[in-house]
């Protein structure tokens, strides 16, 4: 594998604690773990990465890349063997492919309002959004496209925008403006798909696997929820009332608090 390959990644915490994998969101990039990364590495190894496409990972695709192969390149990269992976929306859905891809690579599985390859079919809420991000991009307005993710996603349906911080709403607004300076300039090429798809092979999932939905999300991401409830075996699922699509902004000492708890009952004998 090549450096530039390698997707762009922080790590800190003790390398002899069990590893911890962050993958962020499709409005993000790595920066959205900020809140929770002191209390995560003070007690673990962790690795937080850069999709490509977003933050600091430019490299221009070719047909056949993928997001999960990029990930398990770069573990091999970085000489890790299993690690524990928290993913946030598209992230939890290359979480998922991940583990399907490479069992034996995946300790846990913590799913933050699962996403991306887990959603099980496109909902009036989403359609609405993908319909006002085209409009605002086709016309070249990246910051009204960033904004339209800032108020579907951070903010959530039937919530006023202050019920977000400030601090927050720009820093997914400049998050999702970077993706997309990224990106305008790509070719069109194809991305890689697992076939079966993710949703099709729940049941093979053997890590143990928690589920965190909020009830401010959209109706395919509560979707893509219950799918992952339903098929992947001994899953566990908790639900928050007052977050949306974005828990570890909203609430980083409560979701590094479950994080901790899940990986540490995971390496409980069963």
């Amino acid at each position: 594998m090549t450096p530039d390959l390698t997707l762009a990644h922080d790590r800190s915490g003790p390398t002899d604690a069990p590893t911890l994998l962050l993958l962020h969101a499709g409005v993000a990039d790595r920066r959205m773990w900020d809140p929770v990364w002191d209390r995560l590495t003070a007690a673990h190894d962790v690795v937080r990465v850069d999709l490509r496409g977003f933050g600091d990972s430019t490299t221009t695709p070719t047909d056949g890349w993928s997001h999960p192969a990029d990930v398990l390149a770069t573990l091999d990269a970085l000489g890790l063997g299993r690690v524990h992976v928290v993913g946030a929306s598209m992230g939890a859905g290359v979480a998922v492919e991940v583990a399907l891809l490479r069992p034996a690579a995946v300790a846990s599985l913590t799913l933050l309002a699962p996403g991306g390859s887990l959603i099980p079919d496109w909902t009036d809420d989403l359609r609405a959004f993908v319909d006002e991000e085209n409009a605002a991009l086709e016309r070249g307005d990246l910051d009204a496209a960033a904004q339209a993710n800032v108020d579907t996603w951070l903010v959530g349906p039937g919530r006023p925008a202050d019920s977000v911080p400030e601090g927050l709403r720009r820093m997914v607004h400049a998050m999702q403006r970077r993706a997309f300076e990224i990106t305008e300039p790509w070719p069109d090429v194809d991305e890689a798909e697992l076939d079966p798809p993710a949703l099709e092979r729940l049941a093979e999932i053997a890590a143990p696997t928690l589920v965190l939905q909020g009830a401010h999300d959209l109706t395919a991401i509560a979707d893509a929820a219950d799918g992952v409830t339903a098929g992947v075996p001994g899953v566990r699922r908790i639900d928050w009332p007052d977050v949306a699509h974005l828990p570890s902004l909203e609430r980083p000492d409560d979701v590094a608090a479950l994080v901790e708890e899940w990986i540490g009952r995971s390496a409980q004998p069963s």
